[in-house]
């Protein structure tokens, strides 16, 4: 069987929560082509080398910005781009498909990546797009758009269940998307729990776009000599990726797939962004975290807001942080959990790609 997956690349999230599945069909003797750009397909070159065939293909743009206006009104101008490219996905798509024979197509979030002729599948969690200061019209609209574009292909796998409800409003309580077009496979992570000990009082993990990734680690790096206890901080620059202390911090650049899972699995907090994808390797993990979302990005502040709620993590606006507190009132929480593993969530939906 031959399969065209398409990873999107905004951010590193789609990337990491799609490596297992990838894995899994390639182990069910599929031949895989992968659609991907940037950093996002630098990583699935590197975990998969030459199991897979690569495409380089540009992906929309991605809108950051200093302030959370900043980023709704470059976001609101980069619409008619977003359109663009996915218009053209569909284009390029289908003439790579007058020459080439594919089984299957799934994307994660890259929405022109599909066929009509072809079974298509699409991997996303954010079925409503969460609108600023939650207008009900707005989401209801947004959501709309949405089902226009995924609701005539074969399945939508969110990767959540019905009874975890990891990602809240932006796949749960939908009011324009019917049942029967989604199936709640489970949460997808690329890391895995270890029998280790839990030795570290706090593991700090950067990630995210510019310049906002920066001005939280200028942040982190200021406090941190007034925090005590066993700590490691990753920057998330794999161009800078030497090792320093700072206070009593061991302070690295970047840790590899490897090093990262042995540092989450050996922290008793995780202090993080509040991105969907490290969410899901918190609740794989059963790790405690304090959350910092990005500014602006609204999945994000939704997703910290709605857990802090739900009492499941501890929720601080980067603006705001006091690191010694915001890590006093963490560690009171209790962790993630997730009622599906990721090993459970990649055979079901393994199966459902192949059965077509």
């Amino acid at each position: 069987m031959r399969i065209l997956y398409a990873v999107g690349s905004w951010g590193l999230g789609h990337a990491t929560r799609s490596l297992p599945l990838i894995t899994s069909l390639l182990d069910t003797n599929t031949s895989l082509t992968i659609v991907s750009t940037g950093r996002a397909l630098a990583v699935l070159r590197g975990e998969l080398q030459d199991r897979c065939e690569f495409l380089d293909w540009p992906d929309v743009p991605h809108t950051v910005g200093r302030t959370a206006w900043g980023f709704y009104l470059k976001t609101a101008a980069a619409i008619p781009r977003y359109l663009a490219v996915v218009r053209r996905e569909q284009q390029w798509t289908a003439q790579l498909l007058r020459t080439r024979r594919f089984d299957r197509i799934v994307s994660d979030n890259r929405y022109g990546i599909q066929h009509p002729d072809v079974p298509s599948f699409h991997v996303v969690h954010g079925l409503r797009f969460i609108a600023p200061g939650r207008v009900h019209l707005i989401e209801r609209r947004l959501e709309t758009v949405n089902y226009r574009w995924l609701g005539h292909l074969r399945q939508v796998i969110v990767p959540d269940t019905q009874e975890d409800q990891l990602s809240g409003d932006l796949a749960h309580r939908l009011e324009v998307f019917p049942q029967r077009v989604i199936t709640y496979a489970g949460i997808l992570s690329r890391l895995r729990r270890r029998a280790v000990s839990e030795d570290l009082d706090l593991f700090v993990t950067l990630s995210g776009p510019e310049p906002q990734r920066s001005m939280l680690e200028r942040l982190i790096l200021q406090q941190l000599p007034s925090v005590r206890g066993r700590i490691v901080v990753t920057l998330g620059k794999p161009d800078a990726a030497a090792h320093t202390r700072v206070g009593s911090a061991d302070v690295y650049g970047y840790l590899d797939r490897s090093a990262q899972e042995e540092m989450m699995n050996r922290a008793r907090l995780v202090l993080c962004r509040s991105g969907y994808s490290t969410i899901m390797e918190l609740a794989e993990l059963q790790r405690r975290a304090v959350l910092i979302p990005t500014p602006g990005q609204t999945e994000q502040m939704y997703l910290a807001r709605y857990h802090q709620a739900r009492g499941t993590a501890f929720a601080v606006d980067q603006r705001r942080l006091d690191l010694r507190a915001a890590l006093a009132r963490g560690a009171t929480l209790p962790p993630f959990r997730a009622s599906v593993s990721t090993e459970q969530t990649v055979r079901r939906a393994t199966s459902l790609i192949l059965a077509g």
